[in-house]
């Protein structure tokens, strides 16, 4: 399972949703405003305090840095699958 934590004027966050999208891979997505999660709860949640924050399988991933590094080292498909 996937999850990110985004905001709606996060472009990390789209960028993000779209290398998941263009993988057909099913995200949850949780806007922290919409929940009204503050950056402490979401550091408490993730470990990370900044959007977006990506969880795959339980595993916190970190923000679209993290994950692009991921999907260039061919790591990524290991954790989705």
């Amino acid at each position: 399972m996937v999850i990110i934590y985004s905001a709606s004027w996060c472009g990390p966050c789209t960028n993000a949703k779209r290398l998941f999208d263009s993988k057909k891979v099913n995200y949850k997505e949780i806007d922290i405003e919409e929940a009204n999660i503050t950056r402490g709860e979401l550091q408490k949640l993730t470990g990370g305090s900044t959007v977006p924050q990506i969880v795959i399988n339980k595993n916190n991933i970190g923000g679209f840095d993290s994950l692009l590094e991921l999907e260039q080292s061919g790591k990524l498909d290991e954790l989705l699958w």
